[in-house]
């Protein structure tokens, strides 16, 4: 069981950064909002279903709107303005560097609301990461050009802060909660945004071919419910700023990923980048002696 723990990490990585690649298929059919609201419905649904045929235990209202606020934050807000801002021209490369400051947020926000210790080697091991970070996405943001906009600037940095507040949520209020149970609720507030601001500016068209259902299948499987109970166990067993600090590999995975199935051009800056954001996450992620209570 110990070994299969330590896996975690990595697994999440690798399918968290495949989710760059499925909002590269979706995008071209459909509206980000829209998109997202019938992607968390169908996240809800499945989830609903495996919880009451696992016999998970029913939560109290109160851990129901915990769950639905991480909700809100955590894929409603977060997701929600990565695909809006990528919707309206901000380049993917951008985008990723920008959430790439959501380790840095979070641990300030972990080490004054949750009373996290941060050590010198773990604010080392952050700003490695977010260096290595910004070497990886650097040939990329050569494409920036009028889709950088102070909206989607401001989208970006919305989803940063949502993504951050919603993790900390989670750890502060959701950890004694059952894990299947507040994930299926977190859909559930994550899909009340989403309905909320396609109603109020989209027109909800979908453009129905392989590439929209390829992406949908594997956004709401792998992502919404592999990835994201993945990220809740780590949050769970985990101190916020180390859990954090994994992010910082996804830009270096996507990139591998592109690489390997879109033949995007890896340099051997970008490969250096990676070496430097993998420090990084070591320093962040490393255990210190055990002291006394």
């Amino acid at each position: 069981m110990a070994s299969g723990m330590r896996i975690i990490p990595a697994l999440f990585v690798v399918l968290w950064a495949t989710g760059f690649i499925g909002a590269r298929y979706a995008m071209p059919w459909a509206e980000p909002f829209s998109f997202l609201a019938v992607r968390f419905v169908i996240a809800f649904a499945i989830l609903a279903i495996v919880a009451l045929l696992m016999g998970a235990g029913r939560m109290t209202w109160r851990d129901i709107a915990m769950a639905a606020v991480a909700g809100m934050l955590m894929h409603g807000v977060y997701l929600g303005g990565v695909f809006w801002a990528i919707h309206h021209g901000m380049p993917a490369g951008l985008s990723a560097l920008i959430v790439g400051l959501q380790p840095l947020i979070t641990a300030v926000l972990a080490g004054s609301l949750l009373g996290e210790t941060i050590l010198p080697r773990h604010w080392a091991g952050l700003a490695a990461g977010l260096a290595g970070v910004a070497i990886v996405l650097a040939p990329k943001l050569g494409a920036i050009d009028g889709g950088v906009t102070s909206a989607t600037l401001a989208a970006s940095f919305i989803a940063v802060a949502g993504m951050s507040a919603g993790t900390v949520w989670q750890k502060r209020f959701m950890t004694g909660s059952n894990l299947l149970a507040g994930t299926c609720w977190q859909y559930a507030g994550g899909a009340a945004v989403m309905a909320l601001l396609s109603l109020a500016f989209e027109t909800r068209r979908f453009t129905l071919n392989g590439e929209l259902v390829f992406a949908m299948a594997w956004l709401v499987l792998v992502l919404s419910i592999g990835a994201i109970v993945l990220l809740m166990m780590m949050i769970r067993d985990g101190e916020m700023a180390k859990v954090a600090s994994l992010f910082y590999l996804v830009p270096a995975v996507t990139a591998l990923i592109a690489w390997a199935l879109f033949g995007e051009e890896l340099t051997l800056v970008q490969t250096g980048g990676m070496a430097l954001a993998t420090l990084g996450v070591a320093l962040a992620t490393q255990r210190g002696p055990a002291t006394a209570a």
